[in-house]
């Protein structure tokens, strides 16, 4: 029972990942020629450009679950390293402050990359 439901819920994943992966390429297609209507939801308003948002949001949306997720994982192990060996806190503490730095800059990075997505395409 338990194989059958990791079996379905990677099926899902894999499913969204791959909606995911295609959706810019359908979002940013061209138009047809003379077809502006069947894109345009209000007039100046495109439809894609409101879907790019959308997926700029959900970008930032896992950036900052994966970021966090990151920086959790490392403060777990760095607690369970002093507490397993009090005379290295120091040496451990240094470690992940910088490696949990490091994180924070590239999902910064990343949620910069997702905004000037998002206002290049909507702006």
């Amino acid at each position: 029972m338990r194989r059958q439901i990791s079996k379905w819920m990677f099926l899902v994943v894999a499913a969204g990942v791959l909606l995911m992966a295609l959706a810019p390429a359908a979002v940013l297609a061209a138009p047809p020629e003379g077809d502006t209507e069947a894109v345009t939801a209000a007039p100046g308003v495109t439809l894609g450009g409101g879907l790019v948002g959308l997926g700029a949001g959900i970008g930032v949306g896992f950036l900052v679950f994966g970021a966090g997720f990151g920086i959790s994982r490392i403060a777990s192990a760095a607690c369970e390293s002093i507490a397993r060996q009090p005379e290295a806190a120091g040496n451990i503490s240094g470690a992940m402050i910088l490696t949990a730095a490091l994180i924070e800059g590239v999902a910064l990075f990343g949620a910069i990359i997702c905004l000037l997505v998002a206002l290049k395409v909507t702006g």
